[in-house]
């Protein structure tokens, strides 16, 4: 079974609506220890997200849109070109409710989402947290990148259960009798004796997507050098 975002998450996730005043925004983030709030609506549909970075446009850009002589440093200012984002900027900027601070496209993963797909947002918005939501885009809770973690650290007895039940013993294309697993430290050492060439290369391809493998060490022998097509 492929851990699913729903079992590491961060279920118990502090949220606020649209009209939650700034102050209160920020105070939420405080005390929950959180660089981001969700914001929900009245059925808890999330309709974005709060973040530091969004709370201290305020302070960042007070002297372009309050005129009270702070100038941002340059590279800020290139980071908020108005040709890109300056209405977005001004309405960050000058908002004193969440919905009017909000970053509106919250990058959300549903929680029946593998581990690897939460992985991969993550990496392709450049975020830390993702936003957990059921079917009909309610929220659910948060999961981190510590949360990623957690598979990493799946006890030994079911990594090595999950590769001989789910990956040799049930695949009907390769007979796999003679192979015994090791997994040490997250590290999986296949040993014994295959029918084909093909099929270890397979077989090893399988047990490295397995959650909490490190490395896969092989140590395995085949009786043809052909493909699993050929005799």
């Amino acid at each position: 079974m492929r851990t699913t975002v729903k079992e590491i998450m961060t279920s118990e996730v502090a949220s606020v609506n649209g009209t939650t005043p700034f102050k209160d925004v920020a105070e939420v983030l405080i005390v929950h220890g959180g660089s981001t709030v969700p914001v929900v609506d009245a059925e808890n549909h999330v309709l974005g997200v709060v973040s530091e970075a969004d709370l201290l446009c305020k302070e960042e850009f007070r002297e372009r849109y309050y005129a009270e002589g702070y100038k941002p440093p340059v590279r800020a200012r290139l980071r908020h070109r108005p040709s890109e984002k300056g209405p977005d900027v001004k309405r960050k900027a000058t908002g004193d409710t969440a919905v009017e601070v909000m970053t509106t496209t919250a990058v959300t993963v549903p929680a029946t989402a593998s581990v690897v797909m939460a992985t991969r947002l993550m990496d392709e918005h450049g975020v830390k947290r993702l936003i957990v939501v059921a079917d009909d885009d309610t929220l659910q809770g948060i999961v981190s990148r510590h949360d990623l973690l957690k598979v990493f650290v799946r006890p030994v007895a079911d990594i090595a259960s999950e590769i001989r039940e789910d990956v040799l013993e049930r695949s009907p294309w390769m007979e796999t009798p003679s192979v015994t697993v090791e997994v040490r430290q997250g590290n999986v050492t296949p040993s014994g004796w295959m029918e084909r060439r093909s099929e270890t290369a397979i077989a090893m391809r399988m047990i490295a997507r397995v959650d909490g493998v490190v490395d896969v060490i092989d140590e395995l022998e085949w009786r043809h050098d052909t493909f699993a097509w050929g005799k």
